[in-house]
C-alpha cells in the first residue's frame, strides 16, 4: 500500500509540472520523456549542472564530455538529467538536438544561478544552470542526487569583497545531496567549510578523513561530520539481496540522502548535504603546480578587475592555460569519476525505496537492524579504518 501511495505521489508531483497552474499562464517546466518516466516509477535519476558545458571548456569538446558523462550515469543504472533553460523554459533532461545546442551557444548562454532564474524565464533567454539553479530545480521535481565537478564557496580575499557563492546558501536551504570534489581550489576553501557550518550544511567525505581540493585529493582541511569508507556488504529485506561487490553502502544512502530529503522535509531543515568524493590519485593535478597557476591567475583577475560570476570562469580557463592543459584534464576525469559515484548512489536509493517505503526505513533503530554487523565504519571525526 505505501508502495501505490510513493507512486501515486511522484505521478501527482509530475502532473503539477506538466499542466499550467491559475498562477501560471504557461507550462512552467518541461522535463524530457526518459526523466519523467524515470520519476513517476522511482527509478534513479541523476541532476546534472549545465554551466560546465557552456563555460566550462571550449566546443567542440564540451559538447563530447556532457555525452560521456550521460552515458556514465546510464551505464552505471540512473538516467541522466541535464538541466538548462532554453528559450525561457527550465528543461529537466536534455534531448540531443538541445545538448547540441546548448553547447555550440558556448559562454553566450547567460551563467544561471538562482538569482537570475526568474529574469531568464521572463525574457524567454537561455540559461546555463550553475549548482544553486541545478539544485532548486531538481528538488522541485524530486530529484534527489546531483553531481556536478565541484561547487563555489567563498573567494580568496572574500573577507574583504564578500564574494560568496549562492552555491552554499542553496545548500543551506535545498534538501538535495550535492556530489563533487569538494570545493574549487581557486576558492578558499577552509573559509568555505566555515560558511558551510554556518548554513547548517553536512559535509561528508567519501573513503577519506581530508576534504578533497578539486584538482587534487587533499586540501589540509579535516572533514568534521561523516567519513564514509567502502567496504563490501549484503542487505536481505525480503527476497531481495544486494550483491556484496554493490560498490556503495546503504547506510551512506539512508542518512545522507534519506535524512537531507525526507526527515529534513519532515523535521523542517530544508538543508542539503555535500559528499566531497576526492578526484582519483592517477588523475590528480600537482598540488604545487595548480597553486603557482592560481595565485598568477588571482593576480591577472585583480589587474583587470574581474568580479562577479565572471571570476571563477576567468580563473578556471586562466589555470588551464597556465598548466599547459593539465588542469581541463583533472576536471574532466573528475566530472566523470563523480558521475559514476552518484549513478551507484541513486541506483541503490532507488532499490531501498522499492525495496520499502521511506517511512519503514528512515528510522536508525530499523537501519541497524537491516545491516548489523555488514560492513561499514562510520565515524564522527579522524578514526583510522579497520
Amino acid at each position: 500500500m505505501s508502495s501505490s501511495s510513493s507512486a501515486l505521489s511522484r505521478l501527482v508531483n509530475l502532473q503539477r509540472h506538466f499542466t499550467p497552474t491559475e498562477k501560471c499562464g504557461r507550462e512552467t517546466l518541461k522535463v524530457c520523456p526518459d526523466v519523467a518516466e524515470a520519476l513517476s516509477r522511482g527509478e534513479a535519476v541523476v541532476a546534472l549542472e549545465s554551466t560546465i558545458i557552456s563555460h566550462g571548456m571550449p566546443y567542440p569538446q564540451n559538447l563530447q564530455t556532457a555525452k560521456e558523462v550521460e552515458a556514465i550515469v546510464r551505464e552505471n543504472g540512473a538516467v541522466p538529467a541535464t538541466i538548462a533553460i532554453l528559450d525561457g523554459v527550465p528543461c529537466i533532461g536534455l534531448s540531443a538536438d538541445e545538448l547540441e545546442r546548448l553547447a555550440s551557444l558556448g559562454p553566450s548562454v547567460q551563467k544561471t544561478a538562482r538569482r537570475d532564474i526568474a529574469h531568464i524565464v521572463a525574457t524567454r533567454g537561455n540559461g546555463a544552470t550553475t549548482v544553486s539553479a541545478t539544485m532548486f530545480f531538481a528538488a522541485m521535481v524530486g530529484i534527489p542526487v546531483f553531481v556536478t565537478g565541484g561547487i563555489g564557496g567563498v573567494h580568496r580575499d572574500g573577507e574583504h569583497t564578500m564574494d560568496i557563492s549562492s552555491d552554499l546558501t542553496e545548500l543551506g536551504r535545498t534538501p538535495v545531496a550535492v556530489i563533487s570534489a569538494g570545493v574549487k581550489s581557486i576558492l578558499d576553501i577552509p573559509r568555505t567549510l566555515e560558511f558551510l557550518e554556518t548554513q547548517g550544511v553536512c559535509v561528508a567525505a567519501y573513503k577519506t578523513h581530508e576534504f578533497p581540493a578539486f584538482f587534487t585529493d587533499t586540501s589540509g582541511c579535516k572533514v568534521v561530520n561523516l567519513v564514509i569508507h567502502q567496504y563490501k556488504w549484503i542487505l536481505y529485506e525480503g527476497c531481495r539481496t544486494f550483491s556484496p561487490s554493490f560498490p556503495l553502502l546503504v547506510v551512506t544512502l539512508i542518512i545522507i540522502i534519506f535524512s537531507t530529503s525526507d526527515s529534513s522535509f519532515k523535521l523542517g531543515l530544508g538543508t542539503g548535504i555535500l559528499i566531497a568524493v576526492p578526484i582519483p590519485k592517477e588523475r590528480a593535478a600537482s598540488g604545487s603546480l595548480i597553486e603557482s597557476a592560481i595565485q598568477q591567475a588571482l593576480k591577472e583577475s585583480r589587474d583587470k578587475h574581474i568580479t562577479g560570476n565572471a571570476q571563477t570562469p576567468f580563473l578556471l580557463a586562466r589555470v588551464n592555460e597556465l598548466t599547459g592543459g593539465a588542469s581541463l584534464v583533472s576536471n574532466i576525469a573528475l566530472v566523470k569519476h563523480n558521475a559514476l559515484i552518484g549513478a551507484k548512489v541513486a541506483g541503490a536509493l532507488a532499490k531501498l525505496r522499492r525495496i520499502n517505503s521511506i517511512d519503514s526505513i528512515c528510522s536508525f533503530d530499523i537501519v541497524s537492524q537491516l545491516v548489523y554487523n555488514s560492513f561499514i565504519l562510520l565515524t564522527v571525526g579522524p578514526e583510522s579504518e579497520s
